[in-house]
């Protein structure tokens, strides 16, 4: 993991509180206008985090959601993934948009895969502030009756024992209180290889993308696979 103690301690020193991110708004543009054109589809998913959701750097279809969407197709799922990835987002800005962005959907989604929590950890926000946060979008989603996939994060070592231990906590904490299915680590096997990570070695590059949704595309489709059976049953 030595990589990522590297990625933690450059997003630290070099104090990247803007999230590691540039404009949300020209980052998503292109991306909405090919997502728009699948208008035809069975089941949504919503991708609801920061930069590492919202395709930093990326061509628009080598983004997170482009590419889990076209994963979940070619397993012959018809999903459309929604990309609501904001760059620079913390917990307190998601937990402020989540409503706004859920409301604005043409109907009510089928999963969210929610991740947040990195930009936090960057700023050194206290791990009670980042939890509660989480747990205010979890509650709102358990409102809507709308299953989360987490993906969690994980504290630089230079933070101490103490911010680390917390804050790597609230992911397992919240799926094992939530009942949502959990992938542990947004950056797992990729983050340790240079040949995946964008030049700032922070953001993944198309590969690495890749490479992520190939660990998370399965949570995914067991999610709605439960959806499905679940409808199947009423």
């Amino acid at each position: 993991m030595r990589s990522f103690w590297v990625y933690g301690a450059l997003c630290v020193a070099i104090q990247v509180l803007s999230g590691c991110g540039s404009n949300p708004v020209a980052e998503n543009k292109t991306e909405t206008q090919q997502m728009a054109k699948v208008t035809q589809y069975d089941q949504l998913v919503v991708a609801f985090g920061d930069s590492l959701y919202a395709g930093y750097r990326l061509a628009p279809q080598e983004g997170l959601a482009p590419v889990l969407q076209a994963a979940l197709q070619a397993e012959g799922i018809n999903a459309r993934v929604h990309n609501a990835g904001v760059s620079g987002d913390t917990t307190a800005a998601g937990k402020a948009r989540l409503a706004f962005v859920l409301d604005s959907l043409d109907r009510k989604p089928d999963l969210v895969v929610l991740g947040l929590g990195g930009n936090d950890m960057l700023r050194g926000i206290k791990p009670t502030e980042t939890k509660a946060n989480l747990t205010a979008m979890m509650d709102e989603l358990k409102r809507r009756d709308i299953p989360v996939v987490l993906t969690g994060m994980l504290a630089a070592p230079n933070l101490g024992a103490d911010y680390v231990k917390s804050f790597n906590g609230i992911f397992p904490d919240l799926a094992n209180a939530y009942g949502a299915s959990l992938y542990p680590f947004f950056l797992d096997g990729v983050v340790t290889d240079p040949a995946l990570m964008l030049p700032d070695n922070i953001h993944p590059n198309a590969k690495g993308v890749s490479r992520v949704v190939e660990g998370l595309s399965p949570l995914v489709e067991a999610a709605l696979k439960q959806q499905d059976d679940a409808v199947l049953e009423k």
